[in-house]
């Protein structure tokens, strides 16, 4: 249903669920849920879903967003301090005003005129009072966990977000919006949800929080974010066509986004991102990108070239589509013509330094195919690149889309070498998610895995000779242990940590793995779930979400880095 409906802003959530009374609070999920069976009908921008045979709510949304509550109205008797406003609101997607899940365009520009920004020396004292808020609302989340963090704790953190937002914390106030959506896909049961998303944006949400207060100058620069993205003038670009891959994100928003070079080996991507869903994305390869007066499509420009004046680039390489931006079309180049060569040119290891490093993530890598193997998400492509063994793992799981039948298909051509553009898969072996790939059989033709469809007639008509095995992979660092513990409290809060159990042996296992630091980390997350205190008359007092934070805190962002670490030693 949520899809159905339009996105709501989180304030008007939050507000609508503060407005409710204690006892209306405790029956908003189970509100929820009724509303859920509900048949959703849209009347250009009204979205109606019928309660009964004459009482209607209603969600109005002119510009496809709910942004007041006013928006949101009810037909029963008690509204509108009814139950069904707030329900509605907290089971519709959470509208993301963050640039990355917005098209560009004019109104979305920083003009070139603007000053550059300077760095502030401190924090300000609202920005102070703002992290903390939002430091105790995702410590609570944190404390339930996602089976526990209902449609109350998701509002009081939706309400600490806007607060964020307001005083100008943008990066912590866009992953607490995003934490919210993967809750809900959580608790939803969503195919789409991941834990290891999750985990990542608690861990941006509460590393934001806790070194706001204490930051200065480029660090605190880095923390606050940006409301928009910049868009800077660039003069006139020649590009070339790299690939196109498709967008479906968790909050509601899908389309396509296409990757351009120019003979400097500058990536540059033109997007057309909008509300909904996998069906949009999938006719947004055809639609013409919207740039200049040209009029090729995602699935042509991905090929072909274009010539730009006038051009406005946003700090990680977004094309702008301003008033005074000229486009039109141009001769694209092969994968191993000039000037696109060049690209897989430069050492695997270099681009995925570059990847951790918070550059791009794209790898533009030369591999053979050796077969399948399976995982718990389902089979990945075995490749060998450079003498690494690779696994390629599809970018998309939505069946609309062709990811996972071109990802089958390419395992039958067994022995070929192709290459390949992938987006880098942190992780203790060599890992990457498969976006483009050489036709396996037309040389000079390349396949967009997200859009384009191969067909069994397309794989090499003869066999070809079976792949050596790549060098063996070392026995990994038990680190495991730790992020495990750091996964349950995300999936199941403080209390799965609390039960009385021995972690001695964890402890000493990282530590014979020279993991002292990650055995200490691991004793402190337990201790801080386990410890209660209790008053002079031996009541138990309520815990202390906070420091179970701080500890849970300390432990993600060890398994992070050390994560890195090992990404990067996996790939030389």
């Amino acid at each position: 249903m949520s899809r159905e409906l339009p996105p709501v802003a989180p304030s008007v959530t939050a507000a609508l669920v503060a407005a409710l009374t204690p006892r209306l609070r405790r029956r908003l999920d189970a509100g929820i849920a009724k509303l859920a069976d509900r048949p959703v009908e849209r009347d250009g921008a009204v979205v109606r879903i019928a309660l009964d045979d004459a009482t209607d709510l209603e969600l109005h949304a002119p510009d496809g967003t709910v942004r007041s509550t006013d928006a949101v109205r009810c037909g029963c008797l008690l509204a509108p301090e009814c139950l069904h406003r707030a329900a509605i609101a907290a089971a519709a997607p959470v509208a993301d005003d963050t640039d990355s899940a917005e098209p560009e365009g004019s109104s979305r520009e920083t003009p070139a005129t603007q000053p550059p920004h300077s760095w502030p020396e401190t924090a300000t004292a609202e920005q102070c009072a703002a992290a903390r808020a939002l430091h105790s609302a995702t410590a609570a989340v944190l404390e339930a966990g996602t089976d526990g963090a209902g449609a109350v704790l998701q509002a009081g953190l939706l309400r600490a977000a806007h607060a964020a937002r307001l005083a100008g914390l943008h990066r912590a106030a866009a992953s607490a919006v995003s934490v919210v959506t993967a809750l809900r896909a959580a608790r939803a049961a969503d195919p789409a949800y991941r834990l290891d998303d999750l985990v990542a944006r608690l861990r941006d949400v509460l590393t934001v929080a806790h070194r706001v207060p204490a930051a200065d100058g480029a660090e605190l620069t880095g923390l606050l974010g940006t409301a928009r993205q910049p868009y800077r003038p660039d003069g006139s670009l020649r590009l070339y066509g790299l690939f196109s891959e498709p967008v479906v994100t968790a909050s509601g928003y899908a389309g396509a986004v296409t990757w351009t070079t120019d003979a400097a080996g500058r990536l540059f991507q033109v997007s057309d991102v909008a509300p909904g869903g996998a069906g949009r994305a999938v006719g947004a390869a055809d639609r013409a990108v919207r740039i200049g007066d040209t009029a090729l499509s995602h699935r042509k420009l991905s090929r072909a070239g274009l010539a730009v004046s006038g051009a406005t680039v946003s700090p990680g390489g977004r094309l702008g589509a301003g008033a005074g931006v000229r486009a039109v079309a141009a001769a694209g180049a092969g994968w191993r013509e000039e000037p696109l060569y060049r690209l897989w040119q430069a050492p695997v290891a270099e681009q995925v330094e570059r990847a951790l490093s918070g550059g791009h993530d794209l790898l533009f890598l030369e591999v053979t195919l050796a077969g399948t193997a399976a995982e718990a998400e389902g089979e990945c492509l075995l490749a060998e690149c450079g003498g690494v063994a690779l696994r390629l793992t599809r970018a998309h799981d939505d069946p609309a889309l062709p990811c996972r039948d071109n990802l089958r298909l390419l395992a039958a051509a067994r022995g070929s070498t192709l290459r390949v553009v992938a987006r880098l898969a942190p992780a203790p072996h060599a890992r990457a998610q498969l976006l483009a790939a050489e036709h396996p059989a037309m040389a000079g033709e390349r396949v967009d895995l997200g859009f384009d469809r191969l067909q069994r007639a397309d794989l090499p008509a003869m066999p070809v000779f079976p792949v050596p095995a790549a060098s063996s992979v070392r026995e990994e660092a038990p680190v495991h242990l730790l992020r495990r513990r750091v996964q349950q409290a995300v999936s199941g809060g403080r209390r799965v940590l609390s039960f009385p159990g021995d972690t001695a042996v964890d402890v000493r296992r990282l530590g014979r793995s020279g993991l002292a630091t990650a055995g200490d980390l691991l004793a402190a997350l337990h201790g801080a779930a386990a410890e209660r205190s209790r008053d002079v008359f031996g009541r138990l007092l309520p815990t202390d979400p906070d420091r179970f934070a701080r500890a849970w805190l300390a432990a993600a962002r060890y398994t992070d880095e050390l994560d890195r670490a090992l990404c990067a030693a996996a790939w030389t």
